[in-house]
């Protein structure tokens, strides 16, 4: 089943060190950094991915709709929130989405509807391990010492959740 990412772009901006210092200069510097980012993160999993911005700090030409480097970026209509956008495409695609949000009303909703949710902090460090992975190839870091493959067992069995294992699932394929 594909994977369909829809972020929560300023909220993801906002909350990340890597791109907060941008946005704090410019907003479309930090806009264009997340994008630039997200491109790269594109390239090595595949998926499809979704960055919803709030349509009141949207640039004065454009669209609510907008392909850059195969992203789809959407901005709300004006007096909506870009919450209320991430919310119909939630409850659209079901289990098919990833959202990512710090918001836990909009995760909170995801989860209702058979979306996972992950915090703009931990899909951050996804974000730049994919950064890293796409400036360097995957197989000088396992020359370097770095993570070796093991089937080793460690401590004692314990089940997840249902809801846990499922987000588990999702995690694995970020």
């Amino acid at each position: 089943m594909p994977l369909h990412i829809v972020i929560d772009g300023y909220n993801l901006i906002r909350q990340s060190t890597m791109f907060m210092g941008l946005d704090a200069k410019d907003i479309q510097l930090g806009r264009d950094a997340l994008v630039d980012s997200l491109a790269a993160y594109k390239r090595l999993k595949g998926h499809r991915i979704t960055v919803v911005f709030d349509g009141i700090e949207a640039p004065a030409f454009s669209d609510q709709k907008d392909r850059v480097k195969g992203i789809d970026i959407r901005f709300s209509r004006r007096g909506e929130q870009a919450d209320a956008v991430i919310k119909r495409m939630a409850k659209k695609l079901g289990q098919k989405a990833l959202v990512v949000t710090s918001d836990r009303d909009v995760a909170d909703y995801a989860d209702s509807h058979g979306a996972v949710a992950v915090s703009s902090p931990e899909f951050e460090d996804r974000l730049a391990m994919a950064s890293y992975l796409d400036a360097k190839d995957a197989e000088e870091i396992v020359e370097e010492g770095g993570w070796v493959p093991t089937t080793k067992k460690k401590g004692p069995r314990r089940r997840l959740s249902k809801k846990a294992r499922k987000k588990k699932v999702k995690m694995r394929k970020l």
